[in-house]
């Protein structure tokens, strides 16, 4: 399939030849075998017979032949990409892109030991104390995931006699490491700021420890947590704040340089500071930040730490790189969040109703019908334009959405087309639905 958007607009030639239908059988083998058995296995293909019945190609597990940028290569064809979040342009930087090359050069291609044994290179402390020093902290530790990063840091920190208490929308990996603490774990409605205080109002005297672990900006919503209101609570009765960073350093305030920036609090008020190195930072891993007696128990006692190789080199001079460049070149935060706002605003202009708060680049579309959405981008990916389908378990059954990531490479001209094109699309698809009714 040849898909000539050279013009970087939002149509395509020719007619449909999914790139994507060789994902409909999700790569799971026929032949039977012990985990065939998996009643789990079962429901996952009953989901793919679903959708193949329904002619629905799966747009998962593409393999891409170019940067995660604005534009993106799949095989013989270009399309406006949606799907990465690339926010700064930082990945594919040529100084970041040279910083791993010049510590491959130096150290090789991988730590090739844990950091506590051998593993250790001056490159990991540099790249902590910039950390900690961009954050306003006195210090941080990175880890080689940032989905382990928070599965390590809750599961490390907290067990049976304490209490986690979380936002209804947490990641997965705070889910995770919960789960592996066997702390008691309960949760309030998303952003419920009452209903949290309530929580802890009731349960707070019956745990040795207690945490509440929010995010800065949820990425499925993209909307911006009130951390004023969530130091005010924990304060009030004596718990501990984790603040998971994923989605805003590089996005909130003036400098990228996250929640605590945006609201003007002293970023000490937050006891745990957790953050990824492959978003703004474009690279890979994860990091905690906050006390020297925090980074300190867990770079001697985290298993998720002391047990794991040390990042490679070439993830850790691409992370140092990007924090330099977006320190130097602050004017990307601005023009992202401009980018951001002219994205929202055409939406508007079509009548799509999107979510999220009007300082993020994660902005979603909310479709409802699971099957409705994917042929939507189905139907995109034919015209040139590549945004991710998300739905359950990612999402709530009737709540599939299509998240849109806004870039700073993204152009204006890119985001008319794009808006213009899904507005026709889904209206489209919703007038075939009424009808079928």
């Amino acid at each position: 399939m040849t898909r000539d958007t050279s013009d970087m607009t939002a149509h395509g030639t020719g007619e449909a030849e999914p790139v994507r239908e060789h994902a409909a059988s999700g790569g799971l083998p026929d032949t039977p075998s012990v985990f065939s058995k998996f009643s789990a296995y079962k429901q996952l293909k009953r989901r793919f017979r679903e959708v193949e019945e329904k002619q629905i190609s799966l747009p998962y597990f593409l393999p891409r032949d170019s940067v995660n940028d604005a534009v993106v290569k799949w095989a013989d064809g270009q399309y406006i990409n949606w799907s990465g979040y690339n926010y700064l342009g930082l990945s594919g930087h040529p100084e970041v892109s040279q910083a791993a090359k010049d510590a491959i050069d130096q150290y090789g291609t991988s730590a090739s030991a844990s950091r506590i044994v051998s593993g250790q290179l001056s490159l990991h402390e540099e790249l902590e104390r910039e950390i900690a020093a961009f954050l306003g902290v006195e210090d941080a530790i990175i880890f080689v995931s940032g989905y382990g990063t928070n599965v390590s840091t809750i599961s490390h920190l907290f067990g049976r006699n304490d209490l986690v208490v979380h936002d209804t929308l947490a990641h997965n990996s705070i889910i995770a490491g919960c789960k592996l603490s066997e702390a008691r774990r309960l949760s309030f409605q998303h952003n419920d700021w009452d209903k949290m205080d309530a929580v802890l109002e009731a349960q707070r005297d019956k745990h040795k420890n207690a945490l509440v672990s929010i995010e800065a900006v949820y990425s499925m919503e993209g909307d911006v947590a009130d951390v004023r209101r969530a130091i005010e609570i924990k304060e009030k009765h004596n718990a501990l704040l984790m603040v998971d960073e994923a989605h805003s350093l590089g996005i909130l305030g003036k400098n990228g340089g996250g929640i605590c920036e945006h609201y003007d609090i002293d970023p000490r008020k937050i006891d745990i500071i957790m953050g990824t190195l492959s978003k703004t930072f474009a690279s890979c891993g994860g990091f905690i930040a906050g006390e020297r007696a925090l980074v300190q128990l867990m770079r001697y006692s985290a298993p998720g730490f002391i047990f794991s190789v040390g990042l490679s080199p070439a993830d850790t001079g691409a992370a140092l790189a990007a924090l330099r460049v977006l320190q130097r070149e602050g004017h990307r935060v601005g023009e992202l969040r401009q980018r951001a706002s002219f994205f929202r605003e055409c939406a508007r202009q079509h009548d799509l109703h999107m979510g999220s708060d009007d300082l993020t680049p994660i902005v979603p579309l909310i479709v409802g019908d699971p099957h409705r959405c994917m042929r939507l981008s189905q139907r995109l990916f034919e015209l040139g334009i590549h945004v991710q389908p998300i739905v359950y378990p990612a999402v709530k059954a009737d709540s599939a959405r299509l998240r849109f990531f806004i870039t700073v490479n993204h152009t204006e001209e890119q985001i008319r087309d794009t808006l213009a094109t899904v507005a026709r699309e889904l209206r489209a698809l919703e007038a075939l639905g009424d009808a079928a009714n």
